[in-house]
This record gives structure tokens, sequence and C-alpha cells, in this order.
């Protein structure tokens, strides 16, 4: 046995210590007595070695080593070489998989950050601010200026096309990280956006400014176009080139505003799923594309990534006040401030879940979508009263409407009318988007689904958002059928056998109140109060940390000039 050879005792094993004991009575030849004391020593190194071996196993070495027979080790035992699957583990790995897609989304967030974003750097093209000349201006906000421009270089303008040039101070920075996100992510609903850049100016010169280069893609807005009397009509001579040839009238109408709002809804759409909530929802900041023909956002200095936190600062809102949302806040005041990018990232589900920021946006969608109906609320003294009205009446707009339409005028009927058509289904979208708790608004999602989309609008959609479209009503269809069915089942009255609850038993149930001071109530009050502490010192010290900070860190990837 070759363990012999080298003196490994295995008297621990039964039925080797005699063979072991015997082969060393044997005399030695004189070749094996000169080799004795290095075999002595090898023998002392190679028990020990053994030894701890063996010890570390736990059972000894497998047969098929020792060519032994006589004892049972864990190696001859069954062994599994597949994959068990149970239900639980099923469960568990479909639980993390859902949660790590689940938006703003914890896989995707890492991949755009370390790998998307790393890659882009490596072959974005780079600009300086010679290479541009300057020419109309577009507009002039309180933190930029915007112009069309051309490449110097007549072969690169030529190539390139027009630009936009946005010369940009505070919040600069924060828009290039937004443009580069929505551009590897949803370019589709957002202006084209090409670089950015910092221009370093010598001290004593003023602050630093940033630089953001779009390709021109139009001059109209949504505000623009909705100025004119001809709106919609406008819209539908820019979205299909041509005028139809149907009779003007509140369903053509109709037609061309599902069209704006399906557009607006897909864009919206893109920007939460990747976790970014615009907070600046208007007809001003929506552009129209005349390459693509159809309407993209704009302006993402106000924006708010929620996936990594930038941008988002507890306690702070920045709003305009005519399409801002009742709540003001895009996430609770107890939020604490964002915690470092992986950490942020990975909460980021829950987070989202707990306080749908992305509702924010849909209350002032919701308002260009009156207005888009209502021609009175087009000028911002209407819709400064209509936000007044609204805010007296809880922000019901059923109130509302009964407040108005007994002495509405012409302009506001027809818009009532429109709302009106298919049994109402546009009045019926527009009241779910327009709520005052965040928690009751419709998602972009689901308003995609809502049968006020059922029928083709003006511009068709492409097989992309065909297969999205019908994905959003396959998945809502289920909890609506089950809602419908619910409070079906509630409303009926009669006998138990009709399928529905007795009056007696509707009365029961409305009478039922919780017990107080019981054994539940009282845990529960107690996980809420160690809840709210926790959220207090988390807030507390990452608002420390927060305060601490010199600069924006994301800033270190934006290229000087």
């Amino acid at each position: 046995m070759a363990a012999s050879g080298l003196g490994l005792s295995t008297s621990f094993l039964p039925g080797h210590d005699t063979l072991l004991r015997r082969r060393r009575r044997r005399p030695a030849g004189p070749a094996a007595a000169s080799f004795r004391p290095v075999t002595a020593e090898l023998g002392g190194v190679a028990t020990e070695l053994g030894r701890n071996l063996v010890e570390a196993v736990g059972v000894g070495l497998p047969c098929t080593v020792m060519q032994c027979g006589d004892v049972i080790y864990r190696s001859t035992l069954p062994q599994n070489d597949g994959l068990t699957i149970t239900a639980p583990g099923v469960a568990l790995a479909l639980s993390a998989v859902s949660y790590l897609w689940a938006t703003p989304g914890v896989a995707p967030g890492f991949f755009d950050m370390f790998v998307l974003a790393f890659a882009e750097r490596l072959f974005r093209p780079t600009f300086r601010k010679d290479d541009f000349v300057l020419g109309k201006k577009l507009g002039e906000g309180a933190f930029g200026v915007v112009c069309k421009a051309s490449l110097a270089n007549p072969e690169a303008a030529e190539k390139q096309g027009d630009v936009v040039v946005k010369k940009a101070t505070e919040y600069g920075a924060v828009e290039i990280w937004m443009n580069e996100r929505v551009r590897r992510a949803c370019a589709s609903s957002c202006a084209d956006f090409l670089y950015g850049f910092r221009e370093s100016k010598a001290k004593g010169k003023g602050a630093e400014e940033y630089w953001l280069i779009w390709r021109f893609e139009g001059e109209d807005t949504l505000y623009d176009l909705m100025q004119s009397k001809e709106f919609p009509y406008n819209v539908e001579t820019k979205i299909l080139g041509d005028v139809q040839d149907l009779p003007k009238g509140i369903s053509r109408e109709n037609k061309i505003i599902q069209t704006v709002m399906r557009q607006l809804l897909f864009a919206l759409d893109g920007l939460h799923s990747t976790g970014i909530v615009h907070r600046d929802i208007k007809p001003q900041n929506v552009i129209f594309s005349e390459g693509s023909r159809t309407f993209k956002i704009i302006d993402l200095g106000a924006a708010a990534d929620l996936r990594v936190g930038i941008n988002y600062i507890p306690k702070e809102f920045l709003l305009d006040p005519r399409y801002a949302a009742p709540e003001q806040y895009i996430m609770s005041t107890q939020t604490p401030s964002a915690p470092s990018v992986p950490v942020a990232t990975t909460l980021s589900p829950v987070l989202w879940q707990l306080n749908l920021p992305d509702r924010f946006d849909i209350y002032s969608l919701g308002l260009i979508f009156l207005q888009m109906a209502f021609p009175s609320l087009r000028t911002d003294s209407n819709l400064i009263q209509f936000n007044r009205q609204l805010k007296r009446c809880d922000y019901d707009l059923e109130a509302w409407r009964n407040l108005v339409e007994p002495r509405a005028n012409a302009e506001l009927r027809r818009g009532f009318d429109i709302m009106d058509l298919d049994d109402g289904i546009g009045w019926e979208l527009l009241t779910s988007m327009v709520r005052y708790k965040a928690r009751q608004r419709i998602s972009a999602k689901a308003a995609l689904a809502h049968p006020y989309f059922n029928r083709e609008g003006l511009l068709g959609l492409s097989v992309m958002q065909n297969v999205q479209l019908q994905l959003f009503r396959a998945t809502q269809k289920d909890y609506s059928e089950l809602a419908r069915w619910v409070v079906g089942l509630m409303a009926k009255s009669g006998t138990e056998d009709a399928g529905g609850f007795t009056e007696a038993q509707l009365q029961e149930l409305r009478e039922i109140k919780p017990k107080k001071g019981s054994a539940q109530r009282n845990v529960l009050a107690s996980v809420l109060r160690v809840q709210r502490k926790i959220v207090k010192t988390i807030n507390e010290s990452m608002d420390e940390l927060a305060s601490q900070r010199k600069s924006i860190w994301w800033s270190r990837w934006i290229p000087r000039e």
C-alpha cells in the first residue's frame, strides 16, 4: 500500500493495523538501511500531513484511492449529480428576478452605470465651443439660453445638420446626466442628445458654463401649437403631412387629441420605466419632432433620477405651480437623502412602490389633456382660475363639472362634448389622471391600456409599440375585471343564491370596526414607532453626509473643454 511506504499510520482504520505491523517486522536490506534516516524523517512529515488531511476531510480517503472495501466511506453513498428543483426555491428565484427588474430596475441600473455609461464615454463624439456657429435664439430662461447653431466645419455641418445648443449655468450638470441616461434607456422619449461638456473659465470671470448639444428636430412646442386658433387641426397636418378629407367636428378633434396623448404617454412611460421623474411636464416642454412626426419631451433640468438618487433632495421641490400636482413633492418628506449609488440602486424598487413618484407627472399630463379638449383653459389666467376652482372642489373633477357646466359657455361645452364621446371614455381617463392622492392616479402603462386608446389614432404605431400596447392591455385587463367583479358582488342586493350579499350582510360589513387595544394593534403600533425612529435616524445621518459634500460626484465624468 502506498501509505505504508511513507510510514503513514492508519491505525484508526479497522482492518489495516495488523497488516502494517507485519510489514514493519520484516528485516530491512542493506540498501534500505542506508536510506533509513531519510525515510524516517520523510515518514514523520508524511504522517503529520496525512493525519491533518484525514482529519480535515473527516472520513478518510475514498475507497477508489485506498483500494479497500471493508469500510463504507462518504464517497460510496449515493450522490445527486443534478440540481434539485423545489417549489420554495422556484418561488424565491422568481421573487429575486422580479425584484431585480422591478421599476426602476436594479439589474438594468448596474448594467447601465458600469457597462453602458463607460462604453458610451469611450465612443461618443467630442465637441468644443469653437466647433459651433451660434445662430437664432430659440429661448431663454432662468438657467440658460437656447440657440440654433451649426457646425463650423462645412463638411461636418452638411453631414450632421443643424443642432440646438444650450448654455446653462445652474443645473447644467444635472441635465447632462439626465440626457445621457435617456439616450441610453429611452431615446425616443426625449430630444436626440448629442454631447455635453463644461467650459472652463478663468478665475474671476464668472461661473462655469455647461454646453448641451441636441440634434435640431423642430421649433414648434405643444404650447405654440395650442395657442393657434387652428388647434388641433394644425397638429393633424404635422402628424400626417396632409389634411384628412373629413368634415371638421368633435370626432375628428378627439382623434387628433388621442394621438397626441398616446405619444406623450409613451414618452412618459419610457422615462418612468428607467426611474426618471420629469417634475416639469407642461406644453412648453413638449416639442414636435419633424423627423419622426411625434411629440417629445425636453428640458430635463428639474428631473430626478430616482434609480441612483441624482437631483433628489428631501423637502426641496422644483415645479411650475400651474401644472404641479397638489402634493408638490415626488417623494415623502420623510424619505432620507440618497445614499451611495449601489445602495440607492438596490433599494430603489422599494422606495418607488412606497411613493409612486411617477404619478406626479401623470397629474401634469392630465392638465395638458384638459387644455387640449377645453380651448378656454389654454391661457395662463384661465388655467390658474381652474386650479383655484378645482382646489375648492377638493380636486374632484366631477364636482368641478357640476359647478361650471350649468353656466358653461360654448367653448367649455364643446370640451365636455369631446370628453363624452364613446360613452364618456375620455372623461373617465381624465378623471383617473387628475386626482388629489397620487396613489389613486393611473400610471402611464395603465393609461396606455385604457379603452380610450382602443381605436386606431392618426399615426400608426410601430411594431414594438403595438407589442407594448397589447402587453399593457393584457396585464391591466385582469386587474380591472377583478375590480369590477368585486364591486359588482358588493353592490348586488337580494339573496345569497343570486351570488351577492344581502342588505343585512352589507350593513354588517359597514358596522365592523377595529378593536382598540388588541394585541395585533399594539404590535403594529410598536413596529410603526420603530420604523419612524429608524427612518428619522437614517434621514438625519444622510442629510449630515450630504451637507459635507463639496461637489457633485458625477460632474467629474463631464468632459472639460
